[in-house]
């Protein structure tokens, strides 16, 4: 029995929930949608450079979730994931996430999009455990603010280490699945890092490293690697 970890975004799901969640909010009228659709489309550049302001993009995105109702939220939520991330969904992760599961290994969800946004996504596929960065609640409204430090880069090793330490789980034999370069602290951590549909700068890292490559956006190919 072993740790399973996936990244998220476009690893889990065909696209990025903290990006899609952001357009959603400017299609439902929530966020100025000029002003906001720019903000997103550069901190999403910005992440995929490896440049990333992190503070900066946690100001940004979790303001909508400061200056509405929580109910409200949750309303949204739900219609998000219906019609925005259900469409998103890979049955070849859901078969990954299977394979693992009838090994009896331990599944774990580590992304660095907020918890509100994750946490049902993760629950579509069947896993109960999720490290992501975490809003702030308090008197039964979201501050803006996050608890703990952002679950992004060595954030997710830290984060990841803690999480160790609570659950008594180890790293023997531990997997991990992600498709960005800015997981590149944690893929080293474990002894089976997985490149999964990479991006251009985790390709290069991957093929260098002698890391296994797969795809989880073909429905009619299922991963075989292990």
């Amino acid at each position: 029995m072993s740790l399973a970890i996936f990244d998220l975004d476009n690893t889990l799901i065909g696209d990025d929930s903290d990006y899609l969640w952001g357009q959603f909010l400017v299609d439902q009228g929530v966020v100025d949608k000029a002003q906001y659709e720019n903000a997103n489309a550069k901190f999403y550049d910005q992440y995929k450079q490896g440049t990333l302001d992190i503070f900066e993009f946690l100001r940004f995105s979790l303001q909508p979730l400061a200056e509405n109702d929580v109910r409200q939220l949750y309303q949204w939520r739900a219609q998000f994931i219906q019609d925005v991330i259900t469409p998103v969904l890979l049955k070849p992760a859901q078969q990954l996430i299977d394979k693992h599961k009838a090994q009896g290994d331990t599944l774990l969800v580590i992304t660095a999009t907020n918890r509100f946004v994750t946490e049902p996504i993760v629950q579509l596929y069947g896993i109960t455990n999720l490290l992501a960065t975490t809003p702030e609640f308090v008197d039964g409204r979201f501050t803006g603010a996050i608890i703990d430090i952002p679950c992004f880069q060595e954030g997710k090793v830290t984060l990841l280490e803690n999480w160790l330490e609570r659950s008594g789980e180890t790293m023997q034999n531990s997997w991990f699945y992600s498709d960005s370069h800015n997981d590149l602290p944690l893929l080293k951590r474990v002894d089976n890092p997985v490149a999964v549909d990479p991006d251009e700068k985790l390709t290069a890292f991957a093929k260098s490293s002698r890391w296994p490559v797969i795809s989880l956006r073909n429905d009619e190919c299922p991963p075989h690697h292990f």
